[in-house]
Formats: C-alpha cells, structure tokens, sequence
C-alpha cells in the first residue's frame, strides 16, 4: 500500500514541477512580486521602500547584498521577540548554526518557509524513486545522521539545528521507518551517539541512509570493524545513499570499499538558508542539481571573481551563463533579502536550470592572486586518486608564505585510506591538474611566484581530532576544503606532531 500511495503521489508531484521546470523565467518573477508584496509590511521593507518597487532594477537599487553581519541588526531584533522586522510576524524558529566571525548565526525559518524545506526533501526522494523505478527502500528502515531535534525556545521562538528542526517534520507514513530513535537523536556527545546509533540500527532493515559523507564514514566504519563485514552484508537491503553540503567525490573510493558494492546515491543542496536543489538525474557520473525555483526563493548572482575585486554587478537566473563562477544571492520568505549564503555554483544547464556547488567564498584560496575553489581541488583529487589508486578520508588546502630557503607554496594535508606507492607522482599528478584547470595557478608557477604544491600526510583520525579540539565534530560540521590563512594547517601540524 506504501508503495502504491508513493507511486501516485510522485506522479502528482512531477505534474507539479514540471510547471516551473518549463516557465523558470515567469516563476521567478512571480516568486519576487510575491516577497516584495509580504515585505512591504516590515520594517526591512519600510526602510528600503518597497512599496515603490515594481522591478528588478528598482529593488537592486535600494536593497544591496549583505552577508550575516550585515543583516544582523535586524535579525537581532527578531531574535529578541520583535515582529514584522524581515518577514510579516515572527518565525516559528531559528536555525542554529556556527559563524566563522560572529560566534552562533540564527538564521530565521517562517511557516512559510520551512515548508519549502520538507516539499524538497520529500521531492528529492520521490523523483529518485519515480526516475529509478526502485520503490523496495519505501518499505524498509530509514536513517539520517543528524543534529539533536531538542529545541531550546527564548522569546516564543524555538531555536536548533536544522537537521533537529527538521526531525519534526517527518511524515506520518515513515514515522515507523525511522532511525535512530528520538532518544538517540537527542544525545549531544557525537561519538556516544554514533554508537548508540549503531545499537540501533545493526540488524535492522536498513534501507536509505543519509547523511554528511565525513560522518556517515565514522558510522560505516564504526560497523565494520564490529561486525568484520562490509556495510552491504551488515545492510543486504540497503540500496540509496542520500548526502548533501559536500562533494562526494573525494570519499567515493572509501565509501565503495566499505559499502562492499554498487550503491545508489542521491545528491542534496539545503542549507539553513533554504533548501537549494537536489539530484534529479541518475545517469553515469552526472550529479548535477537541479535549482529548485518554486521555494519561494528569489535568486540572483554576482560572478565570484568580480565580488573578490569588490564589484557587486548581480543579475537574475534570466542573465546566467554557463560554466562561471557565481556567488549565490537569495531573498526569500522567511525574511532574507539580497542575502549572500556564501556559496558558489555553476550552471551546467540552463534549460532546465541545472547546477554544481563550487565552493564557499570565504573557503577560496588567494594568497598569491590564484582564486582556487573548493571544486577545483576537489577535481585535483579526485583524478589523482583514480590515477594511483588511491583512497583518502579527509583533506584541506592551506597556503605556505612563510619560507626562508624556497618559493611560497600550497600545502595538502590529507588524511590517506591507503598511500600512493610513489609519494612524488601523486603529487605531480595533484599539481599537474591544478595547472590545467586554474590559469592563475598555472601563471604563477610557470613565472616561480609559486613552487610546486607540497603533500604533507595527517595521522588517521586527524582530522576528526582537529574538528573535537574546536568543538565542531559531527553533526552538520564540514573541514573546510581551503584556507587563505594557516589556522587549521597549524592545528593539524600539532596533532600530528
């Protein structure tokens, strides 16, 4: 009955979609007449004068782009109980998440919004099971790895994380499906959790899991190394993977060892802010999203180069090309305007609008003037990998100014599964890809403005230790893939000392 009533509903849904899928143009514009006419209630809006905004060009004139910082008056007022400050009323809650200059960012979440967040995940999965024809994880046991659903509440609003946010919002039909239990979820310690998860979870129908690849890892392995069994003999029913906030590239090797053999996965883009895009094509190698344009979401974008020279020129997704580099920008109805989520994405299609996450801004690598994103190394990666037959758990790119006797460099620090044979042409084929993707880069090195890149290796479990030491392990916590500065290269150089 599941299954059929999953049948029919997904159907349902992809009659739906298909309507913006085929209008982008119109729906966006009908999503930013919509916020502008709920935002001229607000004191954001008051300030901004969006009662005289009837275009695109107007509102870029009143309302520029801010980042958390920016926008953290009015969202103060908020935090402490005001109302109609961003959004009509106040928010059901605030999503708790870890700021990289402000200390705990609250990002609002409106009734209005948090729809959007569960319609997309429900949407990901139906479109996965409608475009795959593989209904069997419908009527087995689902877990994702995720933040505590304890809300705290202060002035009337409650505040967590948004996995825990979203804990709340299963669906009925699955509630039974669900793993770990509410008790497990609520434990804070990540690795008393992970092992309670484990209790749970081993010897039961396992049929989707889902989960930041870094921690499902510390899952997986936790599993095999306790039942000496791959995670596939432990889960013989287990046949989708669903992941987002991170490429899934660089743990592919390691996941397919401890998977034991071919596992469907799903690709996701949520984010406190909104939930973005997920997979909707399951072709070889083609993990690009779909950009989800009926979320009430507004998006513009500034190309990343012009916004690290400081020109902040946005256009709509009318003006898009593909293959560029964009900061995204998103308005939206749970009271963020011309806000910048700090991500970066490129569309590979614009017809239906299709994209990859390139990176983080701020998670960019410039000391020299080379611009290198978190995709560009990813790439490196993940073809010097495959090339030597290498798997690795974790890595982070940091730059070197501070030699006496050498040209400045990049510095790799990776955490192996198993080491290259030959340390050296791993690391020429490393730098090599970097040359052939990123021009900067290759302009530098061929002028001796940089050495070539160094592979400094991190003790196992290293990283995890890093992310303990500053209180960011499990949960939705990533390493971040590049640093212009050395804080956590140096971090890394003492664990391993």
């Amino acid at each position: 009955m599941k299954t059929i009533i999953a049948i029919l509903y997904a159907h349902l849904v992809k009659r739906r979609n298909k309507k913006w899928i085929d209008s982008p143009i119109k729906w966006q514009t009908n999503t930013f007449k919509k916020l502008i006419k709920n935002g001229v209630k607000t004191e954001f809006g008051k300030n901004h004068d969006f009662e005289n905004i009837h275009s695109y060009e107007q509102y870029k004139e009143r309302v520029p782009v801010r980042d958390y910082e920016e926008l953290r008056p009015y969202i103060d007022k908020v935090v402490n109980g005001e109302k109609d400050i961003l959004w009509p009323g106040k928010p059901l809650y605030f999503a708790k998440t870890s700021g990289t200059t402000s200390g705990a960012k609250y990002i609002p979440i409106t009734k209005e919004s948090i729809k959007t967040h569960i319609r997309s995940a429900r949407d990901a999965l139906l479109n996965y099971f409608l475009k795959t024809k593989n209904f069997k994880p419908l009527n087995g046991k689902h877990m994702f790895l995720q933040g505590s659903p304890e809300l705290d509440k202060k002035q009337g609003i409650y505040h967590g994380r948004l996995s825990g946010i979203s804990a709340h919002y299963v669906p009925k039909l699955f509630l039974r499906n669900r793993k770990p239990s509410w008790t497990t979820n609520c434990i804070e310690d990540w690795e008393e959790k992970v092992e309670a998860v484990i209790q749970e979870t081993v010897g039961e129908k396992m049929t989707i899991i889902a989960g930041i690849p870094s921690w499902v890892q510390m899952y997986f392995e936790k599993i095999v190394l306790k039942e000496g069994k791959t995670i596939c003999q432990v889960f013989p029913d287990l046949s989708l993977y669903v992941y987002g906030g991170v490429s899934y590239e660089p743990y592919r090797q390691i996941f397919d060892k401890l998977f034991g053999k071919s596992i469907d996965t799903l690709a996701t883009f949520p984010a406190s802010e909104g939930f973005f895009g997920y997979q909707d094509q399951f072709n070889k190698d083609q993990t690009d999203l779909l950009l989800l344009l009926n979320n009430d979401i507004f998006y513009e974008f500034i190309k990343a180069e012009d916004f690290l020279s400081g020109k902040y020129d946005r256009v709509s997704i009318k003006d898009v090309e593909l293959d560029v580099n964009y900061l995204l920008i998103i308005s939206t109805s749970a009271g963020l305007w011309s806000y910048n989520i700090g991500d970066t994405i490129k569309f590979t299609s614009i017809d239906p609008y299709r994209i990859i996450v390139s990176g983080r801004i701020k998670h960019f690598l410039s000391a020299f003037g080379e611009h290198v994103i978190s995709k560009e190394v990813e790439k490196a990666m993940e073809a010097a990998t495959k090339l030597h037959n290498v798997a690795i758990r974790e890595f982070t790119v940091a730059p070197n100014i501070n030699t006496i006797d050498m040209l400045p460099h990049h510095e790799w620090y990776i955490e192996f599964e198993n080491f290259p044979e030959d340390m050296s042409a791993f690391t020429k084929s490393l730098d090599n890809e970097m040359i052939n993707q990123n021009i900067y880069y290759k302009d530098l090195i061929d002028g001796k403005i940089l050495k070539s890149l160094e592979v400094i290796s991190v003790e196992r479990g290293g990283f995890n230790s890093y992310m303990k030491s500053v209180g960011r392990l499990g949960g939705q916590n990533k390493v971040p893939r590049l640093s212009n500065d050395r804080k956590i290269a140096d971090k890394l150089k003492t664990i391993n000392a």
